[in-house]
């Protein structure tokens, strides 16, 4: 538990770094607590049952784990880094070369985000009878708290917020990066194109017009005034081909920062 706890507590490095390699030891640790309640359902009396065998026997449970971990490992280490970095929405990005250091520019930090857009999402959802929250908390999910934002082919930020993409209907500015859509419920990686703003009040504008055009969204500006509610509708809409999308923006708002918005 003391390990796990540590853990925790690097994984607020926040950098890819950094989660990859508390993900990987995280799954290093669940393989030897595998390996271990293995050992001891096993029948015993063996040549290894003394004291001084059982504690080779751990460490040598240990180097494997820790190998196997390093490798292919059991996936888990995969999944815990969509996790810690945010999750993975309708639109997870692959960053840009200098991504973190002009992201950081705008949000050091989950608060940074929140502070820097909470106006604009209050403006906007009083236009569209969306609770501020909402939209807050989507595009935390959609961004990686702004983290993960979607750049030009000139590195330039798209400032697109909520992961909207540029159809034939778009005649602005457009980025073309990698994102995870899911088919079936399983995750595939692909190339789409996505609109490109000027700023983030253009694109808190442009998402109020993407929901007021579209018939299939009613719904959800009807369950506007209950954020968890809208998320819900929001994904019935097939707004994302993420199946967990409402669940990880309820997941944002039930948070500590989101008490206090």
């Amino acid at each position: 538990m003391q390990g796990l706890s540590r853990l925790r507590a690097n994984s607020r490095d926040e950098s890819p770094e950094a989660i990859r390699a508390v993900a990987k030891e995280f799954e290093a640790i669940f393989m030897q607590m595998m390996l271990k309640n293995m050992r001891e359902a096993s029948l015993g009396e063996g040549m290894m049952d003394s004291d001084q065998g059982k504690f080779y026997q751990e460490m040598f449970d240990k180097q494997i784990a820790a190998s196997l971990a390093r490798g292919q490992g059991l996936g888990l280490a995969d999944l815990m880094v969509r996790q810690l970095a945010g999750g993975v929405g309708a639109t997870q990005k692959a960053p840009h070369p200098d991504e973190s250091s002009q992201a950081a520019s705008f949000f050091s930090s989950p608060g940074a985000f929140v502070s820097r857009l909470k106006g604009l999402a209050r403006d906007v959802g009083e236009k569209l009878g969306v609770s501020p929250k909402a939209l807050l908390a989507q595009s935390a999910l959609e961004t990686g708290w702004g983290r993960h934002m979607i750049r030009k082919a000139d590195g330039g930020n798209s400032y697109n917020l909520f992961g909207i993409k540029a159809d034939n209907r778009w005649e602005g500015a457009r980025a073309v990066t990698t994102t995870v859509e899911y088919a079936d419920g399983v995750a595939v990686k692909e190339q789409a194109v996505f609109r490109a703003y000027q700023s983030f009040e253009e694109s808190f504008e442009d998402y109020a017009r993407f929901l007021r055009g579209d018939p299939r969204y009613e719904a959800a500006l009807r369950n506007g005034n209950d954020p968890e509610a809208y998320a819900m509708s929001l994904q019935e809409a097939g707004y994302a081909t993420d199946p967990a999308y409402a669940r990880k923006i309820s997941g944002i708002l039930q948070s500590e920062l989101f008490q206090q918005v």
